[in-house]
């Protein structure tokens, strides 16, 4: 049954022939999957911005933002290493945790307690309502893989598609080298 494979923690990749541009190539961190739907974060497409440029009181610190997904672009998330000092963060694998106090994390930040490397700042999330992404799922438009705390905090994000499909093995790992812009073939 597909919906046991769905779980929080996983990365969902598009497939490789999805040509709806929000989501092409995209793989997606996922920190929710119930009954009333599924959240997660695009990992792998980086914004021309730091998040001081989006949170005006937000201290000096040297971090891009992310496009999290299309559903509500005026928000930000945030997932982390440091859930054992950030108080409401939520747990999703052993090490990654998703929000919590905004205002202890920037304190954390001053406080150089917390940083570049601990932390990833998203516009935005992507969503689906009830059983949509098993659905979408079934039809084909997403794979499925196991994440990887090196995937969450990729500093090569351009490459991340690629590298995840290549790492899960098998019939992914071909479909990563048929679909990698740098692979050619003689």
């Amino acid at each position: 049954m597909i919906e046991e494979k769905i779980k929080r923690g996983q990365i969902l990749l598009a497939d490789p022939f999805m040509d709806e541009s929000v989501f092409k190539r995209a793989a997606i961190y996922m920190c929710e999957h119930n009954k009333e739907g599924s959240l997660g974060f695009i990992i792998n497409k980086q914004l021309d911005f730091n998040i001081q440029e989006l949170v005006l009181d937000f201290p000096e610190f040297d971090s891009k933002v992310y496009y999290g997904g299309p559903v509500s672009t005026d928000t930000i998330h945030y997932v982390h290493t440091k859930g054992d000092i950030l108080e409401d963060a939520i747990r999703i694998t052993k090490g990654i945790y998703w929000g919590g106090d905004f205002n202890k994390l920037k304190f954390f930040i001053e406080k150089g307690l917390i940083t570049p490397n601990d932390v990833r700042f998203y516009l935005g999330y992507s969503g689906w309502e009830p059983n949509q992404l098993k659905q979408e799922i079934e039809t084909g438009s997403w794979l499925i893989a196991d994440a990887d705390l090196n995937y969450i905090f990729a500093k090569r994000w351009s490459v991340l598609w690629n590298k995840i499909l290549e790492d899960a093995g098998g019939t992914k790992a071909v479909i990563s080298k048929l679909n990698n812009p740098h692979f050619k073939m003689n």
